[in-house]
């Protein structure tokens, strides 16, 4: 494994060295000490693996194409912009608008995340973006969602935040679900947005990918299924269409 040491360097240097490791066909790389250089993995490819010892900055994992990533604590905004596919793993929270236009992959985050979670996250092609949270979310989750499977878990209860999520649930969503752990008000969604119950199909699909992320965190899944959820869905494919063509 390569050990880079990450204390003070400017990100276009940091990036640089992990780009260069990368195409010189490292499969592991720890980053030591990173403190919130931007960009780091962005546009990487391949099948290589990062640890992330630190607080990255934004836009990690953006446009990726195959690694892994692995934060061993906090993460900033942006994680997974464009993403296309590869895994990022953040052990602790996690802030706003993750997943902006993913088109695959798969974000894993332990704890809280932000607002504008999933915003105009849409697949591609055969491709399915799946963006996992154990904890809350802010307003806006899904917000502008065309395709994809956003969940919401809630594991652990946070005493900063009253509810799960926030208000404003999947505004302007015109594909892709959301699951969310627990009970959702009408009234805290889009006009656009039906609450359902999941069927057993949904059920079978979310507990594949509930068992990758419980892998990941060392979490029981039988215990994280035992709580019924809430499938999210568009009852509309063209939301505003009355408000910006007549």
């Amino acid at each position: 494994m390569l050990e880079l040491d990450a204390k003070g360097v400017y990100y276009r240097e940091l990036n640089s060295k992990v780009r260069e490791a990368v195409s010189k066909g490292e499969k592991e790389i720890r980053l030591k000490n990173v403190n919130g250089q931007y960009y780091i993995g962005d546009g990487l490819r391949g099948d290589c693996k990062i640890m992330v010892e630190g607080v990255p900055g934004n836009d990690l994992a953006a446009f990726m194409d195959g690694p892994t990533i692995v934060v061993k604590g906090n993460a900033q905004d942006n994680i997974g912009n464009t993403m296309n596919s590869g895994k990022v793993i953040v052990e602790g929270h996690a802030g706003d608008v993750l997943g902006y236009g993913m088109r695959g992959g798969k974000l894993h985050i332990r704890g809280d995340v932000g607002y504008r979670v999933g915003i105009h996250m849409k697949g591609y092609k055969k491709q399915m973006p799946v963006i996992i949270s154990g904890g809350s979310a802010g307003d806006f989750f899904g917000e502008y969602m065309a395709g994809g499977v956003l969940v919401l878990l809630g594991l652990d209860k946070n005493p900063r935040r009253t509810a799960l999520v926030g208000d404003y649930i999947g505004t302007g969503m015109h594909g892709g679900m959301i699951f969310i752990r627990g009970e959702v008000q009408k009234e805290m969604c889009g006009m656009e947005v039906g609450v359902l119950e999941p069927d057993e199909d949904d059920m079978k699909l979310l507990k594949d990918y509930l068992a990758d992320f419980c892998k990941d965190f060392n979490l029981n899944l039988d215990e994280v299924m035992k709580k019924p959820f809430k499938k999210l869905v568009p009852v509309s494919l063209r939301p505003y269409g009355n408000l910006y063509a007549y």
